[in-house]
């Protein structure tokens, strides 16, 4: 009997331990709290925050387990009106400590690197929360060092955080400043690209396509079919050819040819028809100055190399997307810009079926 009841307690432990594999858990300490302190766990739906549990602390210490999650996504722990912000991935097990006095202050959190990077941001923006010096050097210093980090990393649930992120109503990353809205267009393109099937992605594309209507409309209602820019030096980035070559994209456009520059996705349905029209473009137009510089943001290299094994243009492929991405306003995929033998960006066309007749414009 002790033999049996020995075993059917190891077994109930196992199966404990087994279904605690499916869940993500958020524990730690809050100095100074008592065994009646309630904390509070919630979780973010674009910005609409939902009570996910609640529990007692017991001599300080608390603990929420739940189910695992398909997708990465930002909580909160709450304490009165204070939050501390994290992210959860599948089953992270994350840690926080903190103090009562301090909740959302004084707190520290492991157990992921993106939780640790979410931490340093909310408290590297509070201290300017602070002072309430927005217009300062500092200020701007700092901005521009999380706007490269977020184009390092665009794709990762901290930059879609920082982009949705307010101070007193106002954005952080303002849809209406010009570099601002590249940072948001970044983010949204690396979801789009790499995270078609996150719930956030479809709220970022739509509501990047809401401001990039109303930065449209109120530019003298510009045409959709082909977009005429004023004539622009193009952005320099390098990137390595199917035959392990760098290539430098402002080389290519210097050499005095009319250059298309793509932006593509080799393993998506559309790509082998707008293949088969750039060939026909190229091998109708070569002779005649004509190159392609194709980017495409396929994460398997690969299925990649075997898609354009036998594409007789310049094609690289950028794994993260972010940074050419952001360079060149890519809000959707396919994109096309035509650059002319001067090396200035002269078009960009959003219906591929007008590509050859506003390419003849510049040949």
């Amino acid at each position: 009997m002790k033999k049996f009841l020995f075993l059917a307690v190891v077994m109930m432990a196992m199966m404990c331990s087994c279904s605690d594999g499916n869940k993500f858990k958020v524990s730690g300490t809050v100095d100074g709290a008592g065994d009646t302190t309630v904390l509070y766990l919630e979780t973010s739906s674009n910005g609409i925050w939902h009570l996910v549990d609640s529990v007692m602390t017991d001599g300080g210490e608390f603990t929420f387990k739940e189910e695992a999650i398909d997708y990465p996504n930002v909580y909160r722990l709450v304490y009165g009106s204070d939050a501390i912000y994290f992210p959860i991935d599948s089953i992270d097990q994350i840690e926080i400590n903190t103090d009562i006095k301090h909740f959302a202050e004084n707190y520290t959190i492991g157990g992921s690197k993106n939780a640790e990077l979410m931490m340093k941001f909310d408290k590297e923006l509070n201290k300017f929360v602070k002072t309430g010096d927005f217009a300062s050097e500092a200020f701007k210093k700092w901005k521009l060092e999380t706007s490269r980090k977020l184009v390092s990393d665009s794709k990762s649930i901290v930059s879609y955080y920082i982009v949705n992120k307010y101070i007193d109503d106002k954005p952080l990353f303002n849809p209406e400043d010009n570099s601002d809205f590249k940072i948001i267009g970044a983010v949204t393109n690396a979801f789009s690209t790499y995270r078609p099937n996150d719930p956030r992605t479809h709220y970022l594309v739509e509501t990047y396509k809401d401001k990039l209507r109303m930065r449209r409309a109120s530019n003298n209602n510009m045409a959709r079919d082909t977009i005429v820019a004023t004539q622009t030096g193009v952005l320099d980035f390098k990137l390595m050819d199917k035959s392990g070559k760098m290539q430098s994209f402002k080389d290519v456009c210097s050499q005095g040819k009319v250059v298309i520059l793509n932006f593509t996705i080799q393993s998506e349905s559309f790509s082998p028809s707008l293949n088969k029209l750039l060939n026909d473009i190229y091998s109708k137009y070569k002779s005649r100055g004509l190159e392609i510089y194709q980017v495409s943001f396929d994460d398997n290299e690969a299925a990649w190399m075997q898609a354009v094994a036998r594409l007789p243009w310049i094609v690289t492929r950028d794994s993260n997307g972010a940074l050419t991405a952001m360079r060149y306003n890519v809000t959707e995929i396919p994109m096309v810009y035509i650059i002319n033998r001067s090396g200035d960006i002269v078009g960009r066309v959003e219906n591929i079926d007008l590509l050859e007749d506003t390419l003849k414009k510049y040949l």
